[in-house]
């Protein structure tokens, strides 16, 4: 996707145990502050107030990034405005102008912070950096293979090391060693937790649409001629939505593979981007 919007998390804080009002304001100014205020002072009950008890079923699931909140009160200190369309409004805050993706929307008893309307801006937000990221990691894992062929004459079959080999990507190394070509992060710990929102997939070969058409690049158990890579959503329509290619040339592409993504997936066994999938635009 040629747009991709950048997400800047904020602070999450556990909710009181008593439910209580959501905070009415006369001005959407009054709430941008208010809200800015108890993140600021990590004030739990100020934050309910102002956000409404269910908030946290909109919100992601990840844990507090200490240091977004600390972007945002910096951010919120450097400038801070809003952005008002009738009956809605928006906090933009810092140089960058970034945008809360929480609106504050006006009825009869005031201005306030609608968590619902949220949902699909949040949503979209974290899709688009999942996406970001998927796209670096699918670079850093072209340079990682470059660096490992100028090591072995041939490119890696797998993204980490058998025990005490150095036969993928990546491998421990101890203290004053230079390091592997590439991180562990391609192969998490726990099975079906992903990169970014993102599994990863080693293709040892290509298809007839790929440059130089249908080859194998396995020969004699080595993989010199070339390598590719698929990278898809843990969760379509949750963690991300475009599946993507690359092979040695570098050229990422895309497709949306749609609900049935996950079925999908394992059918691909080759490097082909045909008319169907998209060159990447970053």
């Amino acid at each position: 996707m040629k747009n991709r919007m950048k997400l800047c998390a904020l602070v999450m804080l556990m909710l009181p145990a008593l439910a209580q009002a959501q905070q009415q304001f006369t001005t959407p100014e009054q709430a941008a502050t208010s809200f800015a205020n108890a993140v600021i002072n990590q004030d739990k009950t100020a934050l309910t107030e102002v956000l409404g008890d269910n908030w946290q079923q909109y919100l992601p699931d990840d844990k507090a990034d200490p240091e977004a909140v600390a972007r945002f009160i910096r951010d919120w200190k450097v400038s801070h405005n809003i952005e008002e369309k009738g009956d809605t409004a928006h906090l933009n805050v810092g140089q960058e102008n970034w945008q809360l993706p929480i609106p504050m929307v006006k009825t009869q008893a005031g201005w306030h912070f609608d968590m619902q309307r949220a949902a699909d801006e949040i949503l979209t937000r974290t899709i688009g950096l999942n996406e970001l990221s998927a796209i670096q990691a699918i670079h850093a894992f072209v340079a990682a293979q470059q660096d490992y062929y100028q090591l072995a004459k041939q490119y890696a079959q797998k993204f980490v090391s058998s025990e005490g080999k150095k036969d993928g990507l990546y491998w421990p190394v101890s203290p004053g060693e230079a390091p592997s070509p590439l991180g562990p992060g391609f192969s998490p710990v726990q099975p079906g937790m992903g990169y970014h929102g993102y599994h990863f997939r080693i293709l040892t070969a290509q298809g007839a649409e790929a440059p130089g058409g249908e080859k194998n690049y396995i020969a004699d158990g080595k993989m010199a001629d070339g390598y590719a890579l698929i990278a898809w959503p843990v969760e379509y329509g949750q963690t991300g939505i475009a599946t993507f290619m690359v092979n040695n040339q570098g050229i990422v592409y895309q497709k949306d593979l749609g609900e049935q993504t996950a079925e999908k997936v394992p059918e691909i066994k080759q490097f082909n981007p045909d008319k169907s999938w998209q060159e990447e635009q970053q």
